[in-house]
């Protein structure tokens, strides 16, 4: 049997060139910290990453803080610049429905164990925040705003520029989870009005366990991490200099190709709601937006087939997708980003989300849907 894997918006596969540089950085002791031959060796190799990295981002290296993750960077950068805010007389933070949760549970955190203020702002049927209501939103007491820039269930691209040029003129801080557009989108940093941005390495073909966090030169941050000085102070801990390195050839090759790795994808996504159209049996739902939206993200409702139900009927033929995020689609919980752009109930119960990437092609499509045409009649036959 033929396996099809369409997560990628979860975890994406290692690239040979990325596991062979990381290879080379694994051949002896690394810790950039030491002061001798090994320590330097390893440095080098930090800063040269460092330096690629930023340079793709178009922002200062020094503005560049390494970290486990998403994860880690989205706490570091909200509960950092929450607390340094709240030292200048601003403890209110506003943030979206649609956020990741590694964005939302920090917020209801800060706001349930640390006393900030906390207003979560509802998204429209195309899965984007309205500025208006960033921008309604906004007290004087407003100290950070922190939206997504693409959405990791449905693909859609929310307006982080005008969303930023609102944020600052009302004095709060802007925090961007950029974890799903590294890759896609390609960024000027300092040209944006974003204090923080937040990336994944294992979202781009790297290795999982490092990440980046994006801090502009001069806004005000507090380490959540206390032991070393490493990172300029901001994150202690011994660099992950395989891990770094790793990330950095992803990012060169992600930079590299992504002119010729879009229009792919755009391709693969459009064909695959046709073919679904064609082959799925049951009436089919794209959710979010058809206009700036991600091109690797399509999230569809099978009307009338429980998503439980057919998740485990596309693992059993060797299909991989998900009910939405990675970090909840073990559970029965039912998509908050697809609550939050408050879809029929019809469409919440049958939501599935394919993603695309490296290895996918046109005929591993055309496969997998007749495999689901057979999967679903089986699924309505035993109902």
């Amino acid at each position: 049997m033929g396996t099809y894997y369409f997560d990628h918006a979860a975890t994406t596969p290692m690239r040979p060139e990325v596991a062979q540089a990381m290879l080379g950085a694994m051949s002896g002791p690394s810790n950039a910290s030491s002061m001798h031959a090994f320590g330097r060796e390893a440095k080098q190799r930090l800063n040269r990453s460092r330096d690629l990295i930023a340079s793709a981002l178009g922002c200062k290296p020094s503005e560049l803080v390494f970290t486990s993750g998403g994860t880690e960077s989205d706490n570091a950068a909200l509960i950092g610049a929450a607390k340094a805010q709240r030292k200048r007389g601003r403890s209110h933070i506003v943030t979206s429905a649609g956020e990741h949760h590694a964005v939302l549970h920090t917020c209801e955190w800060l706001s349930r164990e640390e006393g900030f203020g906390l207003t979560v702002l509802p998204l429209g049927s195309d899965g984007t925040t309205d500025p208006e209501l960033v921008r309604a939103a906004l007290t004087p007491e407003t100290g950070l705003v922190s939206i997504m820039h693409g959405n990791n269930e449905v693909g859609s691209l929310q307006p982080i520029e005008r969303i930023g040029e609102i944020a600052h003129a009302g004095g709060a801080l802007f925090h961007v989870d950029a974890v799903q557009t590294l890759g896609w989108i390609p960024y000027r940093l300092g040209e944006l009005p974003v204090d923080f941005m937040s990336f994944s390495a294992h979202k781009i073909n790297g290795p999982q366990g490092v990440g980046a966090l994006y801090a502009a030169a001069g806004t005000p941050f507090e380490s959540i991490q206390h032991g070393g000085s490493q990172e300029r102070k901001r994150r202690a801990g011994t660099e992950n200099i395989a891990g770094i390195v790793g990330f950095a050839e992803a990012v060169d090759i992600s930079v590299n190709e992504r002119a010729k790795k879009q229009p792919l994808m755009d391709e693969l996504r459009m064909r695959w709601i046709e073919l679904l159209q064609t082959h799925a049996g049951v009436p089919i739902a794209v959710n979010g937006g058809e206009r700036n939206r991600l091109p690797h993200i399509v999230n569809v409702s099978f009307i009338g087939i429980d998503t439980e139900t057919m998740l485990m009927n596309l693992d059993m033929e060797g299909i991989a997708a998900s009910s939405g995020s990675a970090c909840t689609s073990g559970s029965l919980e039912r998509s908050h980003v697809l609550r939050a752009m408050r879809l029929p109930e019809d469409r919440l119960q049958s939501a599935v989300r394919f993603s695309f990437g490296l290895g996918n092609t046109l005929e591993e499509l055309e496969d997998a849907a007749q495999k689901i045409g057979t999967i679903v009649r089986r699924i309505r036959n035993n109902y």
